[in-house]
């Protein structure tokens, strides 16, 4: 066995995007050592609050989902309003009859928490806190990391790194990647109030209310009777001038009313839409705000920042345990930074509709919002933030088409249809008597799907040796949930990346071209 073969990978950054990362690794048996630079301490801050189900899921491949969702505010509905008018509604329905919640609410520090959890007590995760990174080196074989302890230095070593450390990025800096984009003069007033409010369960924004007029304020509902309450305010806003004159009390009781509150947690920030310029760069990988900054409406920030991990994880373990060459590793960063562009494209609209910088554009909003409230058609231009989903890689490396992609709903929030680069839909399904769901049997190899369990024998017995697992619909299915949402014929073969990709939808059992898409899908061209 090679020294690659058995030295970590280093994480910089023990935030949840960097234990997502160490978490998967661990269920392929890959140690991880995680360096942060502060000493360890209680998360604190609700920070992100929405988990999206398709996030969730990854979670759930952890160990941690089911907790979070019986802990969290799940809602299923989110509204948009101008002044006191309800403008329309989103209803996200469930996909293939999942168990998984399209949305839920729970602090960010809570998720740590579990994570931290989760990570203490896994043998293959080693977490160093008080070791900041002062320097990266790299050759054909591994990296040297750096770290100034408070009484010495360490270098660790480790067979690749990835940078989860931050929108501040040490590991970018000494990369030398750049981080182009743009900052927001308005700030935004975040604040988690714990009080009776007679809000439901869904999410409520607000374009102009009587309680923050000419600007936005948007209500989530959280466990334990707390309320994640955004307030666009003036670019100089002032917090601490504020709370010292009463003047936040009052902004609060504009929205509690005479009900006793209490401050769970507030910030006042100003947002930015930013991308590194390479998310990788030899053996160095960035994710999360390392890797990207969006606008937090629409909940695109920490939701991608699982899915680059997710991404990451299972190519570093194939190439680790040598199911894969090295070059899978380059589909990262075409695949990662494709639906950081699309996350930015998204929520740079949404900024431009919520904060215009002109009169020009200010008079086209108040204009548009206007007109929605009388003629349905125009509500279609009210972006109060589209919501967070999986990036289709209809054009990676890695997936093998199955025909033209020109008609493709790539709109946000469309419903995609299940071709090879879209993210496999859920369902009930039943293995070795044991009832679960499809994206549970996801997670550590490439799986395939196939009509019957004579091809898939068939199947089993060409791909031998490779990373590989192969379910008959005939045998799981008995519902025919999975056949529908797939909408899989008699013969079709679908193969799912582990990380829940459909890579190739071929029309029937030819083994040779299921091998060919198994080789394209680990990197093999």
């Amino acid at each position: 066995m090679s020294r690659n073969e058995t030295e970590p990978v280093v994480i910089v950054g023990a935030g949840p995007v960097g234990l997502v990362t160490a978490l998967l690794l661990a269920r392929f048996g890959i140690p991880t050592v995680v360096l942060e630079a502060a000493a360890r301490r209680d998360p604190t801050g609700s920070k992100a609050i929405c988990f999206q189900r398709d996030v969730l899921d990854v979670l759930d491949r952890i160990g941690c989902a089911e907790k979070m969702i019986a802990r969290g505010v799940t809602w299923t509905i989110g509204r948009t309003y101008y002044r006191d008018t309800e403008l329309f509604a989103v209803t996200f329905p469930t996909a293939g009859r999942s168990t998984v919640p399209p949305w839920i609410n729970i602090s960010q520090a809570e998720v740590e928490r579990y994570l931290l959890g989760l990570a203490d007590a896994e043998p293959l995760i080693d977490i160093r806190y008080g070791h900041p990174v002062i320097g990266v080196h790299q050759d054909g074989t591994g990296v040297e990391v750096d770290t100034a302890t408070a009484t010495a230095r360490v270098v660790v070593r480790g067979s690749h790194l990835v940078g989860a450390d931050g929108s501040k990025s040490t590991i970018r800096q000494l990369m030398g990647i750049g981080f182009p984009g743009r900052s927001f003069s308005d700030q935004f007033l975040i604040c988690d109030v714990r009080a009776d409010l007679p809000f439901p369960n869904e999410r409520r924004f607000y374009f102009d209310p009587d309680w923050n007029p000419g600007r936005q304020v948007l209500v989530h509902q959280c466990p334990d009777r707390t309320w994640r309450i955004d307030w666009q305010v003036p670019a100089d806003y002032d917090l601490e001038a504020e709370r010292a004159s009463g003047a936040l009390d009052a902004r609060i009781r504009k929205i509690t009313g005479d009900a006793p509150y209490e401050i769970v947690w507030l910030s006042a920030y100003r947002f930015h839409q930013r991308r590194a310029e390479a998310f990788a760069r030899g053996r160095v990988f960035l994710a999360g705000d390392a890797a990207h900054l969006y606008a937090p409406f629409g909940a695109r920030g920490l939701n991608s920042g699982v899915q680059d991990a997710e991404n990451l994880a299972w190519k570093l373990a194939f190439v680790r345990r040598g199911h894969a060459p090295e070059g899978l590793l380059a589909s990262y960063d075409i695949e990662r930074r494709a639906a950081s562009g699309e996350n930015l494209a998204v929520t740079t609209r949404t900024m431009e509709f919520l904060v215009p910088h002109t009169d020009e554009e200010r008079d086209r909003r108040l204009a548009a919002l206007e007109a929605a409230l009388t003629a349905p058609e125009a509500r279609a231009r009210i972006d109060s933030g589209k919501l967070a989903e999986p990036y289709w890689y209809l054009d990676s490396p890695l997936t093998t088409p199955s025909g033209p992609v020109e008609d493709f709903p790539r709109a946000a929030g469309a419903v995609r249809p299940a071709l090879p680069g879209v993210l496999c839909p859920d369902g009930p399904c039943v293995v070795d008597g044991r009832k679960t769901r499809l994206r549970r049997l996801l997670g550590t190899d490439l799986v395939v799907l196939t009509s019957d369990e004579k091809h898939a024998d068939e199947i089993a017995e060409r791909l031998h040796g490779l990373p590989v697992r192969t379910y008959a619909l005939d045998a799981i299915d008995a519902d025919g949930v999975i056949r529908a949402a797939l909408k899989a014929g008699p013969d079709t073969v679908h193969l799912v990346r582990p990380d829940g990709h459909l890579a190739a939808v071929l029309p029937d059992c030819d083994p040779d071209a299921l091998a060919r898409a198994v080789r394209r899908a680990i990197g093999h061209r």
